[in-house]
């Protein structure tokens, strides 16, 4: 005969059963070195950075491909002024990732900038959309292009200013663990080489072959296509809590090394920037609320050291005896097995 024991809960509120084994110690304690502050600081200051280069980009490439009628230059200039208002989707998803957990949303409000990640993929989807019109517009109807050398240096203007925002934000957005902000540095780096195919289209152009310009925008459009799968991709695995097998192999193996660990169960999720990871560490039934909680605390204090990528990491101790439930897991209890 055993009870029921309730996941998750308080050592002194955990309903025992015959022994003390039979007692479920949680420990759950988010990163210490995080500096959480200090990142939303990066992150912004990488989106101002980027909404105040690539508009003065977009602006000046735009005003060359009215001036030139060149629809390669026109779809690389609609490009970048469209990464000004994902810089303002992300952070708008910042502000809004910041508040803190409420009564109804108990984890907070991080993933507000997955839900921006999404802005950004759309708005990169609606960039591809309008560059494939116009240049099948050209195409048909056999536009011109002129002052080809104005629309050249506005290809290599946009080329320079794309790079210089597309590494900043990548390495800010890598450094913080942030999708968003990676998948919008993706779109910048997009943009240079969109603004390479503008530079190529006009080339040909230069060289005789009008169509050279709508061919390019046509190449522009379908690469738009391939980056805006790839970013909504990512943000796509991200909301759905999927994380590197490589990283939970890692947790596993520095929480097995913990003596008194019989046996580890690995789960992970994102909310937001923040890795949490869920850590079942199977014992002895004889081991004490006492022992428990202290290899508890062992057990997190070395997955985060390990793990550079987990910012919360919640810990089960559970009897290897007892057929104990996920914390995830549908129900939160066991019935009791009064053995009949």
């Amino acid at each position: 005969m055993h009870s029921c024991i309730v996941l998750g809960m308080p050592p002194d509120q955990v309903v025992t059963g015959t022994h003390d084994a039979s007692r479920n110690v949680r420990v759950s304690e988010p990163q210490t070195g995080h500096d959480e502050v200090g990142h939303r600081r990066a992150a912004n200051r990488a989106l101002a950075f980027s909404a105040l280069g690539l508009g003065a980009t977009g602006v000046l490439e735009l005003a060359l491909a009215v001036f030139t009628h060149s629809v390669g230059l026109l779809s690389d200039a609609l490009h970048n002024l469209s990464d000004v208002s994902t810089s303002a989707l992300v952070f708008f998803g910042f502000a809004i990732s910041k508040r803190p957990a409420s009564a109804r949303f108990t984890y907070g409000y991080e993933r507000a900038e997955d839900l921006a990640g999404l802005g950004v993929a759309l708005v990169i989807w609606a960039s591809a959309v309008f560059a494939g019109v116009e240049s099948y517009h050209k195409f048909a109807h056999h536009g011109g292009t002129t002052h080809i050398g104005w629309g050249m240096a506005g290809a290599v203007i946009g080329m320079a200013g794309n790079q210089i925002v597309a590494r900043y934000k990548g390495a800010v957005g890598r450094r913080i663990q942030s999708a968003t902000l990676v998948a919008d540095a993706r779109h910048s780096w997009l943009d240079a080489i969109s603004s390479l195919g503008a530079l190529v289209g006009l080339v040909f152009v230069a060289f005789g072959y009008r169509l050279g310009d709508p061919i390019a925008g046509f190449a522009i459009t379908l690469f738009i296509g391939h980056v805006g799968y790839e970013v909504t991709s990512d943000i796509v695995k991200h909301l759905m809590d999927g994380v590197d097998p490589e990283v939970l192999r890692r947790a596993e193996e520095v929480a097995s090394d913990v003596p008194g660990v019989l046996a580890v169960d690995i789960r992970g999720r994102w909310t937001g920037r923040s890795l949490r990871l869920e850590v079942v560490s199977r014992v002895k039934p004889t081991m004490t609320v006492a022992a428990s909680r202290a290899l508890a605390l062992q057990v997190r204090s070395r997955v985060l050291a390990s793990v550079e990528k987990a910012r919360v990491v919640d810990v089960w101790v559970q009897p290897s005896v007892e057929p104990c439930l996920r914390p995830n897991a549908r129900s939160d209890t066991h019935s009791v097995d009064d053995g009949r």
